[in-house]
């Protein structure tokens, strides 16, 4: 194995997951995956977490730490040689960081943009914040019972079990790259809070794909990480 461009930490992973109309995916798909189904539904899911101890080719990222990151994104896999890679397409990340929204957009082609963000997380309570004019928006839950591992058939386990990440870049083409760590343990959760301006943030379409409450709440413990360099395909 290569070494990784990145490592990092990301913990307390706060996953709130809508159920979409294919159609609406397939503008966005890289050439060369195809949608990624559970039972036949297609998912989007606003993903938040901590990122932590991030250092990039080995060097840590001093002034960059700990810190909060919300993203977008829809669910994709490409066969290889026989073998399924499941991955993701990200529609936008949050950070409050210039620097990891360069390195994003740089090395990766990631559509991210920067944002005043903050956090809460505790043992029954999991939230994230960023902020849009003068308005705080955010999303939360509550959580309950202990970490466990999730059924490896479940919905649980196909929003966190996705090892690749897939982009379209300036050319046309589309860009792969690994993310590896260890299997995560999940936590029964509550949604409490979600409210942003999606047209905003990710264009009018939006408002009504995201309408109403979510339809699956997920909570990872999350782990140490390590995202490869990209390579066209």
């Amino acid at each position: 194995m290569p070494r990784p461009f990145l490592t990092a930490s990301w913990r307390d992973v706060l996953l709130l997951n809508w159920r979409i109309d294919p159609q609406l995916l397939q503008p966005h798909l890289p050439i060369g995956t195809e949608l990624d189904s559970f039972q036949g539904r297609h998912y989007v899911s606003l993903v938040g977490f901590r990122f932590l101890n991030m250092a990039v080719r080995g060097v840590p990222a001093l002034g960059h730490r700990d810190f909060p990151e919300v993203n977008l994104r829809f669910y994709v896999r490409r066969e290889v040689a026989g073998q399924m890679r499941r991955g993701v397409v990200f529609f936008r990340g949050m950070t409050p960081h210039r620097m990891v929204e360069w390195v994003a957009r740089c090395c990766y082609n990631e559509p991210y943009q920067t944002l005043p963000m903050r956090y809460e997380v505790n043992d029954r309570h999991t939230g994230y914040e960023w902020q849009q004019g003068n308005h705080w928006s955010g999303m939360a839950v509550e959580a309950s019972g202990e970490w466990h591992d999730p059924n490896p058939e479940s919905i649980d386990a196909f929003f966190i079990e996705h090892y690749w990440g897939y982009n379209r870049q300036r050319d046309g083409t589309t860009m792969e790259y690994k993310v590896t760590h260890p299997k995560w343990q999940v936590r029964l959760a509550k949604f409490i809070r979600f409210d942003l301006d999606l047209a905003k943030l990710y264009g009018p379409e939006w408002e009504e794909i995201l309408a109403g409450e979510p339809k699956l709440v997920v909570l990872a413990e999350g782990s140490e990480v390590s995202v490869y360099h990209g390579r066209r395909i």
